[in-house]
């Protein structure tokens, strides 16, 4: 998976079945860090933290900072 595919595919989580959710962030986890975004993987793994806290604010956020992170390597 490239940066651009790991954008779309973190923005096209929402809201669904938990353990499905867990297992698509445990991929872009995986991802990110076999492209050498360690710092994003973290911030994704937080989102994931979040979501198994019942935390939707900030899982919503950690994702929305991972696929800004991911913008702006993209940009780099």
């Amino acid at each position: 998976m490239n940066t651009q595919q790991l954008i779309a595919y973190l923005n096209a989580l929402t809201f669904g079945d938990l353990a499905a959710l867990g297992s698509k962030l445990e991929e872009a986890r995986s991802a990110c860090s076999a492209l050498g975004h360690g710092e994003i993987a973290e911030v994704i793994e937080e989102a994931d933290v979040a979501l198994r806290g019942g935390d939707l604010k900030t899982y919503r956020r950690k994702l929305q900072t991972a696929v800004a992170r991911l913008g702006h390597v993209k940009n780099a």
